[in-house]
């Protein structure tokens, strides 16, 4: 696998944490953030699958608008509770 160098500033209390862990685990500081910026590339792609995912259903079975929802939760527990509202396809 080709590599390539990325640089970045970051903050130096930052940095030493970086150091610190990669001193207790034996590992070059170039691993620690190698793993970081995996872990939290496939977080963001996960993130906007589930995304996308919850907007397609969305479209899929409509959605209840704001208001509607805080006249029904504002209405329950007094004498004339509102049915629950029902989502709308746009």
């Amino acid at each position: 696998m080709s590599t390539r160098v990325l640089t970045a500033h970051i903050p130096e209390e930052l940095a030493e944490k970086v150091d610190r862990y990669a001193e207790s685990m034996e590992r070059s500081r170039a691993w620690i953030v190698k793993q970081a910026l995996s872990n939290w590339v496939d977080w963001e792609e996960e993130k906007t699958r589930l995304s996308l995912e919850a907007l397609a259903e969305a479209d899929r079975i409509g959605t209840i608008p704001h208001e509607e929802m805080v006249a029904w939760a504002n209405s329950l527990g007094t004498d004339n509770p509102l049915p629950p509202p029902r989502p709308r396809k746009p």
